[in-house]
């Protein structure tokens, strides 16, 4: 447990129950920054830009299937911030791979109003206890260009640039953007 601002956070695996708590949050951020992607023959570059209006980026209703469901699994897990009220406030859905030792953030998302509080950085936590628990090596994600604020987080945690993909997001509703993938050595 872990208390913030007055606000106590009880951080647990994923239970059947959480579900549509999990489903219900809003993945949604805004930001005056975005990052540019510059690709050449050999790699590619970024450079922070400030866009103005400020960008609000809502992401697509995914569609079934979802790690964060999964609760407890054998190579899988989702765990949960759970705030006042019994609410869940956040989640980190991960999985290993053990052909590679890699432990992927499927996804980790905060409500909007308990952002900033180190949530994020704590599910990040559990996450790369349960990296080490199956002896992972490096831990890796997915992120859009757009997503400035998540990009600086994530720098923060100890994330580096390690790949780019240009096509991820074509004939999606997030046409336009480009994936960014990012990686750690697991600590």
């Amino acid at each position: 447990m872990t208390t913030i601002n007055d606000t106590t956070y009880e951080y647990r695996i994923a239970r059947p129950e959480d579900t549509g708590a999990i489903e219900a949050i809003d993945g949604s951020f805004s930001t005056s920054t975005v990052f540019e992607v510059a690709v050449s023959e050999d790699g590619f570059a970024l450079r922070e830009v400030p866009v103005d209006p400020p960008l609000v980026k809502v992401f697509p209703e995914d569609e079934g299937g979802d790690a964060e469901t999964d609760g407890e699994g054998g190579d899988s897990r989702t765990y949960v911030a759970v705030g006042a009220a019994r609410a869940v406030v956040g989640f980190a859905a991960v999985s290993y791979s053990p052909w590679n030792r890699r432990l992927t953030i499927e996804d980790i998302e905060v409500a909007a109003d308990h952002r900033g509080r180190g949530i994020g950085r704590a599910l990040m936590g559990h996450a790369l206890d349960f990296a080490r628990e199956r002896g992972a090596g490096h831990v890796w994600l997915e992120v859009t260009n757009v997503n400035a604020p998540a990009i600086h987080a994530y720098r923060r945690m100890g994330f580096s640039l390690c790949g780019l993909d240009t096509a991820l997001y074509l004939g999606t509703e997030s046409e336009g953007e480009q994936a960014l993938y990012m990686s750690m050595p697991c600590p």
